[in-house]
């Protein structure tokens, strides 16, 4: 009797321990019109005016059954193990020729090269991710500094430490976008990590919720035409995180379709392999890459970008794999 009193009030502790992810205030976003799938489906092959460019702020290394759910009958098959995964930390850069420059994610923060011990992840968190792993490229302080135009606003895929490591070194006036109910999702994990989130989002504005409407072909859980102009879309696909958002834009090339952490890696979005134990629920997790990877392959022309590798675009298995 006293074993089970002990495993219930352990179990009454961690539950009232859990918190949100983060302290930082939340407002509505000023963007972003409700649409369908189909609306989406009738343009997005058609050239459009926005440029993507993917930066690389560093190459790490992570568990790969955090990036894949190694239980998954294709990685069974395939034989795949337990063990460090190559993978890249990046942001998108999205230019349009009216609304500006945008950031999808936000890249390396560049004390964490340069001045670690100042980092907004430091000491016992710094260690516990293994951040010494990191080889460094491209960090977002330099790159924004290198930019003729100013940063006009940063998209977040959401809120896990690994996408917002370059918050502070944008621009504190740069309004931040996030997909619904990201910042206010309550974890136990979230007790070592919102320190870590609060102090890389300090200074900025409050975190601007983006508002989905259901989809009504439910090809999504949400679909929004972000600028109105049918340009850049944002497709709710939560499952890794609560609000992770995937985004497509339309390019003179074509399509480009950034799924974040939807999919971390190339052998997940080819095998159609949901995220591992990085995400909060696993199950809704394989709902979001399976369509994500059926609305691709209805587009064979589309470049597809996961969340941490690069991948070359329109892989010829893609369209067959999703059906």
């Amino acid at each position: 009797m006293k074993t089970l009193t002990a495993a219930l009030t352990l179990v009454l502790a961690v539950s009232t321990a859990a918190c949100a992810p983060t302290t930082h205030a939340v407002a509505p976003a000023n963007l972003g019109v409700a649409r369908s799938t189909a609306d989406l489906e009738a343009v997005v092959d058609q050239p459009g005016p926005i440029t993507v460019e993917t930066v690389v702020g560093a190459d790490w290394e992570v568990d790969r059954g955090g990036l894949l759910n190694l239980a998954h009958p294709k990685a069974v098959a395939a034989g795949l193990k337990d063990g460090p995964e190559k993978i890249v930390v990046a942001f998108h850069a999205l230019r349009h020729p009216e609304r500006g420059l945008f950031l999808v994610d936000t890249g390396i923060e560049k004390d964490l090269r340069d001045a670690p011990e100042r980092a907004a992840a430091r000491g016992l968190v710094a260690s516990v991710m293994h951040l010494e792993k990191l080889r460094f490229h491209d960090v977002t302080a330099t790159w924004i500094a290198a930019q003729k135009q100013p940063v006009a606003g940063v998209f977040l895929t959401h809120l896990h430490f690994d996408h917002i490591t370059g918050m502070r070194d944008v621009p504190a006036a740069t309004p931040v976008y996030t997909g619904p109910g990201e910042s206010r999702e309550k974890a136990f994990l979230n007790l070592f990590v919102r320190g870590v989130t609060d102090d890389a989002l300090a200074g900025k504005g409050p975190l601007r919720e983006l508002a989905f409407a259901p989809d009504p072909a439910n090809a999504f859980a949400g679909v929004l035409d972000v600028f109105g102009d049918g340009s850049l879309w944002a497709l709710h696909v939560p499952g890794h995180a609560p609000g992770s958002t995937a985004y497509v834009a339309r390019t003179p090339k074509g399509p480009v379709l950034l799924t974040g952490d939807a999919c971390h890696t190339t052998w997940g979005w080819d095998n159609g392999v949901e995220p591992g134990s990085f995400s909060d629920d696993r199950p809704l997790s394989a709902v979001s890459l399976s369509r994500l990877r059926r609305f691709a392959a209805k587009h064979p022309g589309i470049d597809v970008r996961v969340g941490h590798q690069l991948r070359a675009p329109s892989a010829p298995a893609e369209a067959s794999a999703a059906r």
